[in-house]
């Protein structure tokens, strides 16, 4: 994320010495990524963020697969995931390769006996429905319907619920989250004719700071393994920080679509970038205005990306039958396109309230036993007229 943020109190230095008012040092950390290359944060501590008094349990949460090699094309009823009380066991992962895993959850509580942090991958939390606040080790962001949070690897953080009904949509990427290098400058600003801009984008800007001791329980996901560390002091003691590597949140509703004269491919739509897939927003817009223009998008060969649609409002135009929770993959391999009567019904239209988010990737994806809870398998036979 490439602007500069500042919050709290921090020495006019970095590695130099930072004292409390009775003397004693405050704790530098620098929170990076990529080795010394990519973004870091030099944030400072009340204590030691080094104090680990126990590991308890390690335990799996690793996708298991029920299609290794696909080729079929999927319907997943994602409203059919079944609400549990706990954030990390109402995560589900439904689709999988070695880049990411693409998650639906369904969480009933706020996480209050244990902190998170997930040094696997970044996090993309979509927020379908729910209100609340992500709090973290670098500030507070509130959120609500339509929301990107976008947690960084590494980030110690509970996630607050207003209520019980809530649903996300979730892609923890193992590699770093950017914004589209086509919507920016050599410096990293956003350029103008980008569909959003750094105005749209909400950093932190309430700190938490605990100065306490004790046993806080941080739940650490490494490899697909879930650790319980027991920490001597509150992971939330941050007194400041500087720079580039912290959470933030884009609403899906201050994206603004690009339109032209006849359709215009995906990544017009592009919101998020890694090098192995992209996360694209498509919202309400003006259809396509050449006079002979189709709505409707027209068939195209998916060879070298897998994608996935995940629908969260308004009428989905080139798809019969869809609700919305529902995700349709399309698999690489395979050429697919509207369903049958989509183009007719879209030939005069000129508006689209159609509200998902798309995730592209590079490498084909897995099917888990979780997605086949929940799968349409007849849907691959949806396009037969």
């Amino acid at each position: 994320m490439p602007i500069y943020h500042k919050l709290g109190k921090i020495p006019h230095k970095r590695h130099i010495q930072f004292r409390k008012e009775n003397g004693d040092l405050y704790y530098e950390q620098l929170f990076g990524t990529i080795g010394f290359d990519g973004m870091s944060t030099n944030m400072y501590h009340e204590h030691r963020p080094t104090q680990v008094k126990e590991i308890k349990n390690q335990y799996s949460v690793a996708p298991k697969i029920a299609k290794a090699n696909n080729i079929q094309s999927y319907r997943l009823r994602g409203f059919q995931v079944q609400p549990q009380d706990d954030f990390l066991e109402s995560r589900k992962i439904v689709l999988t390769n070695s880049d990411c895993h693409i998650v639906l959850a369904a969480p009933k509580k706020s996480t209050t006996d244990y902190f998170y942090k997930n040094t696997d991958s970044d996090e993309v939390i979509f927020i379908h429905r729910g209100t609340g606040k992500l709090r973290t080790m670098l500030g507070n962001l509130d959120f609500k319907y339509g929301d990107y949070l976008v947690i960084p690897r590494g980030m110690i953080y509970k996630i607050d619920f207003d209520t019980e009904d809530n649903r996300l949509f979730i892609v923890e990427s193992r590699r770093p989250v950017y914004t589209p290098k086509q919507y920016r400058n050599w410096f990293g600003q956003l350029l103008e004719h980008s569909p959003f801009c750094e105005r749209d984008i909400r950093r932190p800007e309430e700190l938490e700071t605990y100065d306490e001791k004790g046993e806080f329980l941080i739940k650490i996901k490494k490899k697909d393994e879930i650790f319980d560390l027991v920490y001597a002091t509150h992971p939330f003691d941050v007194v400041g920080y500087d720079g580039f590597n912290y959470p933030y949140a884009f609403s899906i509703h201050d994206f603004e679509p690009i339109t032209g004269r006849i359709h215009l491919p995906p990544p017009i739509h592009q919101t998020f970038e890694t090098d192995a897939f992209v996360i694209c927003s498509f919202v309400p817009r003006l259809y396509d205005y050449h006079p002979q223009s189709i709505p409707a998008p027209y068939n195209h060969s998916n060879i070298d990306a897998d994608e996935v649609l995940y629908y969260v409002d308004g009428d989905f135009m080139s798809r019969n039958d869809i609700e919305a929770g529902h995700i349709s993959l399309h698999p690489a391999g395979i050429p697919h396109g509207p369903h049958p009567g989509a183009v007719e019904r879209s030939i005069g239209k000129t508006e689209t309230q159609e509200l998902a988010v798309m995730v592209d990737t590079f490498k084909p994806l897995m099917v888990t036993e979780e997605a086949m809870k929940i799968a349409d398998e007849k849907y691959y036979q949806s396009w037969l007229e």
